[in-house]
């Protein structure tokens, strides 16, 4: 790996040094007009006599440099050691999380949302060589957490999901995948699907359009539905009891598994009705067993040996030059 900087953005403060190189020559101009309207050019002289011009434009020229040196040492250069990477061979899989209002509902214990949710954070351990995002979606689908090799946060994000984190309810399955998809890196060969959890009740038409489209683009899409045909009441949590629509008919939220299994298989994935957490993971893992996993390099724990030092310490030398150089002349006795 090439030498590089890690802040960058502090190689905008270099962009001060002509500045202040300007403003300096603009004062030498301003001083000379000044001295010469206060005063006979002799006596100006004597005055001065003990003053240097070209000493003091080489303290100036130190500052400056030593500025330069500053900004540079900010930038923070550094080497990566390339020892300290790994190689993971695995795949990119992208969640798309359901967290609709519908997803609370307790048809499955202890709700749909919190058996998801143990679901993935049990799925994401049996996956440690592997890319994990996360979208969570209802009216709106968001990215919650892109591409990464950070499990750790994988699993935070995943438990603490909630239908507050999306303002507008709904459930936009098609929204969701594109979202999810546009996840994945552009041009990348890794193997590329996105696990959607959800519900799977939608009034979204362009779903399996959407579906059909990721699978000429080789994305496989595998579906885990929760809740039951029967369905359950949802709880509103401004009554505190079962929701109604707006004719006062209580609202009963029932799993859709024919378009979760449409989904499944226009992307050669599988549809699993989550019961039990276990049996749903390794139908899972079972679906990327024998699949390409294309190496990457996992760079979220490289050692980096810093430089900086080496422009502080000459910077520091040229200050305490510039503190020690005289702006006067010597003076012959």
């Amino acid at each position: 790996m090439n030498f590089q900087y890690q802040y960058p953005e502090a190689f905008w403060l270099l962009l001060l040094v002509p500045l202040i190189a300007l403003l300096y020559v603009v004062y030498i101009l301003w001083q000379k007009r000044t001295t010469k309207r206060i005063g006979e050019p002799k006596l100006i002289a004597a005055l001065t006599k003990n003053h240097s011009p070209l000493k003091s434009r080489i303290k100036f020229a130190l500052f400056l440099f030593a500025f330069a040196l500053g900004c540079l040492s900010l930038a923070n250069p550094r080497k990566p050691d390339d020892a300290s990477a790994e190689v993971r061979k695995g795949i990119d899989a992208v969640i798309a999380l359901d967290v609709s209002n519908s997803m609370t509902a307790t048809d499955v214990q202890p709700s749909r949302l919190l058996l998801a949710q143990k679901l993935l954070t049990s799925l994401i351990d049996k996956m440690p060589n592997d890319r994990i995002g996360l979208v969570v979606f209802a009216g709106n689908a968001y990215t919650q957490m892109p591409l990464s090799t950070d499990h750790e946060a994988a699993k935070l994000f995943v438990s603490t999901a909630s239908p507050e984190m999306v303002p507008e309810q709904g459930t936009v399955i098609g929204d969701a995948l594109l979202q999810s998809n546009a996840a994945f890196e552009e041009g990348s060969q890794r193997f590329k699907t996105i696990i959607l959890v959800t519900d799977g009740e939608t009034h979204d038409e362009d779903a399996l359009k959407t579906a059909q489209d990721l699978a000429k683009k080789g994305v496989m899409i595998n579906t885990v539905g929760l809740g039951s045909a029967s369905g359950s009441t949802i709880l509103d949590t401004l009554t505190h009891g079962a929701k109604k629509d707006e004719s006062g008919q209580v609202v009963v939220s029932k799993l859709n598994e024919d378009l979760l299994q449409q989904l499944a298989t226009s992307t050669h994935g599988t549809y699993i009705h989550l019961e039990a957490v276990a049996p749903a993971i390794a139908t899972l893992l079972d679906q990327y067993k024998n699949v390409d996993k294309k190496a990457l390099l996992d760079t979220s724990g490289l050692y980096y040996e810093s430089f900086y030092w080496w422009l502080v310490l000459p910077m520091a030398l040229l200050l305490l030059v510039e503190l020690f150089v005289s702006d006067r002349k010597k003076v012959s006795a």
